[in-house]
């Protein structure tokens, strides 16, 4: 019978605990990367629409930058719910600092929620590729921009964005590759830490984080 505790939305630390526990039992090569890791902390960011805007203004952008331009983005009012971003005038996001291409993008994904195109709810009750797929045909929202999405905002437990340059750096040198592998490769590696990609993807994250810090690496 299929533990349940492992199941579902990965939305708390008891959760993530156990998703890891279950990851490095798998994959033992684990091992040494969560004992240089240390603990890390799970951050879940609201769903729907003001979820998406907050990861899409985020993009190639310091995380300062990007805290100073969300800071003003909702103060905007209506600017948090999709049925009202979409009838604001151009005129009314002057000031916030959006690129003219996270502009476009915003206003399209909101008129689609707000048309029922795309439903946010529903993306929580899906399997990762179903949800990828619901998210990746509207403009202007990628592979990473929908991983990033599905792991942040749904919880989704078996996610990993393997776009991610830091992802692949941290997956090179914890397994001991020659170079850090490319989007394919990763994704194929990946396919092992099933169904904990989102874990395993957050423990890498953090490993990243700790070689940079103690070592000196380049981002």
């Amino acid at each position: 019978m299929a533990d349940k505790s492992l199941s579902g939305r990965l939305d708390s630390l008891d959760k993530l605990a156990l998703h890891l526990e279950a990851l490095v039992e798998a994959d033992p090569r684990l091992a040494p990367v969560r004992a240089e890791a240390g603990s890390f902390a799970l951050r879940i960011n609201p769903p729907g629409f003001a979820g998406m805007a907050k990861i899409i203004i985020g993009q190639q952008v310091s995380v300062a930058s990007a805290s100073a331009i969300w800071s003003r983005f909702e103060q905007v009012p209506g600017a948090l719910e999709a049925q009202s971003y979409a009838g604001l005038a151009e005129a009314d996001l002057d000031g916030v600092g959006l690129s003219g291409f996270k502009r476009r993008t915003i206003r399209a994904i909101a008129e689609a929620a707000a048309a029922g195109d795309l439903d946010f709810a529903a993306l929580e009750r899906l399997e990762a590729g179903e949800a990828m797929a619901m998210l990746t045909r509207h403009k202007g929202i990628g592979p990473w921009t929908a991983e990033i999405y599905l792991m942040f905002c749904a919880a989704h437990p078996d996610v990993f964005p393997a776009g991610d340059l830091a992802l692949q750096k941290a997956v090179g040198w914890g397994l001991g590759l020659e170079d850090k592998p490319p989007v394919k490769a990763l994704i194929e590696i990946a396919s092992d830490w099933a169904p904990y990609r989102s874990t395993a993807a957050l423990l890498f994250w953090r490993y990243f984080a700790v070689k940079r810090h103690r070592e000196g690496i380049a981002p």
